[in-house]
């Protein structure tokens, strides 16, 4: 019996106006075998034109850039290319602009002052579907969404349903006849989505559910995938709009 093949690298895109920088990302990332670096950007809206050309799974995107800075590209291309994680890259740790940064859709940041080590560490996070960020500032920042006022969400990133428009008849009668995105997990998958919303790693998750880290990660996988979300940040507004989370965990 033949092994599985080998994953196939996960494709980066690297999107900063400092060509200095790009080439210091570059060089770390492309010493991984598991990493590709498929292509570089010098502002956001050349990395949407990327996106829209090669899908990369993961966006290293600088904040502030000429033409589109990273906010506003984080937006377009969560809204276009839904399955592609965004990074931000920050030169500070400042809640209340990753707040932002989560609501334009991205997965979470990494300081431009990152060592070699926490760059590389931030990614695979990202990529294993883990918040690349410590759990106190994931609730902390996940409470602030929660207790928003219903119209302060819509800066959020909707990816479930990408077309919102209400009929001009009946618009609550439909959004009324609308099922759950619960409705497509699983009484296991329910107990995971809720623990990884309220800022639980994967390991946590496996002692809370008695079960393996790899199993867990099987079934983060398929949250996401049901949910139609890249990432857990993501997955956790979700769970934040139905009014699951860390404000029901106070």
């Amino acid at each position: 019996m033949q092994g599985e093949a080998p994953a196939a690298p996960a494709r980066l895109l690297i999107a900063d106006d400092h060509a200095l920088v790009r080439d210091g990302m570059r060089t770390v990332l492309a010493r991984e075998p598991n990493l590709r670096v498929i292509g570089e950007a010098e502002n956001g809206r050349e990395a949407l034109e990327i996106c829209r050309r090669l899908c990369p799974d993961l966006v290293l995107m600088d904040v502030r850039m000429p033409e589109m800075d990273g906010l506003e590209a984080t937006r377009a291309i969560k809204q276009e290319c839904p399955a592609t994680g965004v990074l931000m890259v920050t030169s500070h740790e400042d809640p209340e602009y990753m707040l932002g940064a989560i609501r334009a859709g991205a997965a979470g940041y990494v300081l431009k002052e990152a060592t070699r080590q926490e760059l590389l560490g931030v990614v695979r996070r990202v990529l294993d579907g883990e918040f690349p960020f410590d759990q106190e500032l994931a609730v902390q920042l996940l409470r602030r969404l929660a207790e928003l006022p219903p119209g302060q969400h819509e800066g959020c990133v909707d990816l479930l349903t990408p077309s919102r428009e209400p009929s001009k008849e009946g618009g609550e009668q439909e959004k009324k006849g609308k099922p759950s995105p619960l409705d497509a997990l699983t009484p296991r998958e329910v107990e995971v989505f809720r623990l990884m919303s309220g800022g639980h790693t994967n390991q946590q998750i496996a002692k809370e559910l008695f079960a393996s880290v790899s199993t867990v990660k099987k079934h983060v996988r398929q949250v996401l995938a049901k949910l139609g979300v890249s990432d857990r940040t993501q997955a956790a507004l979700r769970a934040v709009e139905m009014g699951l989370g860390p404000k029901q965990e106070r």
